[in-house]
């Protein structure tokens, strides 16, 4: 049996996972993180994106996050998202369709606050998007 990690996925509506794993990729805001069992202990940003569980076996389960904070001890990995969905949950049509409006919204805006909102909306569109390319990917293989 290989080394493991207790993983907790948590947001705003509850706890979406809680298990064991051989290994955890998280988006860090400044780059991709992996953490594996006995990391050193630490406390940062996530951007939005691809939280991804590996199971004894190989097993990957991927998570969606819009942003939040990822605490690591060396035997616990907490992710504590802004928002949490299964991967799979993901509904690709109301992604594409944000995306769309977010980029109608970037090329009509009329005040800063409009332009950041629209971007920050782009960001977890296309976010999502890149989740469930992975998601079918990894079916695909």
């Amino acid at each position: 049996m290989a080394m493991t990690i207790h993983v907790d996925i948590v947001s705003a509506e509850g706890a979406i996972h809680s298990g064991l794993a051989t290994m955890v990729y998280a988006p860090g805001e400044m780059g991709e993180l992996g953490i594996a069992p006995r990391h050193t202990p630490l406390i940062t940003r996530l951007k939005a994106g691809d939280v991804r569980v590996e199971h004894d076996g190989g097993e990957m389960e991927h998570f969606y996050v819009s942003g939040g904070m990822l605490e690591v001890q060396p035997d616990v990995v907490t992710v504590l998202a802004d928002t949490a969905l299964r991967a799979r949950d993901l509904d690709e049509a109301a992604a594409l369709e944000a995306k769309r409006r977010a980029e109608d919204a970037l090329a009509g805006r009329s005040a800063e606050l409009e332009y950041a909102k629209a971007q920050a909306e782009l960001a977890e569109a296309v976010a999502q998007l890149r989740a469930i390319e992975k998601l079918r990917k990894m079916k695909g293989k």
